[in-house]
Parts: C-alpha cells; structure tokens; sequence
C-alpha cells in the first residue's frame, strides 16, 4: 500500500487517468487498497459512495447502511469493527486497507459523537461527519461556506445551485453534484474548515470537520 495514500488520492488518479482500472494479473492484486464505508441512517451518504464505487475496480470499496431506529453514531463504529474482523476471517476476500464510519451529527449529543470517536480510534476505524447534514460536503462542491446551518438551508442552496429541487435520497441529485460540481473545491474547502476550526474545543461545535485526522475530505 502506497504510505499515505488515501480515498482523495485514488480518486485524483481516477480523474487523471493515472489509476490502473484494467484488472490486474492476480500477482499484482495485493498491490490495490480496499475500503469499507459503513453509513448511517437515510441513503444520502450511501449514494453518494456507491456512486464512486461503479467507477472503481470491482471489490475495492465496500459499504454497508445501517437502517431502522436507532441508530446512532456509536453503533456505526461498532458495526465497522464487526465487518472488518468478518473481512479478516474471510478466507477469499483480502482484509480492507482503510475502514471509515461516516454520519451526520445531526442533534446527537457531543459526549456520544466523542464516545463513538474514542471508540474508532481504539480501532483503527476512522470517522468522518458534518455537523448538520451530509448535504454541507455537497454543498462545498460548488462554493465555500464556513457558516453553520440547519439541514434545510443547505437544501435550499443546493436547489439554487443544481437548478432543481433538491430530494434528500435521489440518486439523480448525486449525479448532478459530479457532473456541475467539483471534488477538488470540496476537498480545499474543507481543508479551509479545518484550519478555521484548529484550537477550538475538543467537543464539536459550530463548523463541520473535527480536529485531527477524521474528516471527510481524507476519504
């Protein structure tokens, strides 16, 4: 596995044309990085992964959705755990190279949001969320936004700026953000979160991406 390599860095070969997409001889297999993602709640971070996922090398990325009430920051964590010691057990498949849970904040708690994050970080599962919606990285697509919203504004700017209306679960909407936005604006915007949210408080407050290294543009 190439040292420091990440989900951004595979995705910047893939728009480059740089990444291997042809089938490999199976000598040269162990040389590709696998992924799980496991989400939360509703389809909008599913989507947007599995999206990826059909233009990967099959098998590369895998993700899983939780579904039903619930579920909560930490369950995402632990059924991260559950899924790659089942890959490590699993004979065929090899183990994945970098496992993540991803969620919304949404109106957990902090000290459950910091329990799921010690919980993570105990093994070796990263985490990655926004503190509203998952709809703030679509967002951050096409333009910098550094203030902190509630879910349905960040609808209605993504229903101004995609020209439709915006639907939560639509896998149109997810092609539109590929096809208008732009993965490298998203990744600097958040860069620029980050370093705007350096020494504030270990709990999560007003802006989107958590100190250290579990953000979202790490994927």
């Amino acid at each position: 596995m190439k040292k420091g390599f990440s989900f951004a860095d595979f995705l910047e070969e893939l728009k480059s044309g740089e990444a291997d997409i042809v089938p490999k001889p199976v000598e040269e297999r162990d040389e590709r990085i696998y992924f799980l993602i496991v989400c939360e709640g509703e389809k909008t971070e599913p989507n947007y992964f599995n999206y990826f996922k059909r233009q990967l090398p099959k098998n590369l990325l895998s993700t899983v959705e939780l579904v039903g009430e619930g579920d909560n920051t930490i369950n995402i964590v632990q059924k991260a755990i559950i899924e790659r010691d089942k890959r490590i057990s699993d004979p065929i498949n090899p183990n994945y190279d970098e496992i993540w849970a991803v969620f919304d904040k949404d109106d957990f708690p902090d000290v459950r949001v910091n329990q799921a994050i010690q919980l993570a970080d105990s093994n070796d599962v990263s985490c990655a969320f926004s503190n509203q919606a998952f709809e703030l990285w679509y967002v951050l697509h096409f333009q910098y936004l550094d203030a902190d919203l509630h879910r349905k504004q960040y609808f209605k700017i993504l229903s101004e700026i995609l020209g439709t209306n915006y639907e939560k679960n639509s896998l149109d909407i997810v092609e539109l953000i590929f096809q208008k936005g732009s993965l490298d604006l998203a990744i600097s915007s958040a860069i620029k979160l980050e370093a705007l949210n350096n020494g504030k408080s270990e709990f999560i407050q007003n802006f989107v991406f958590l100190k250290n290294n579990f953000k979202i543009h790490r994927l």
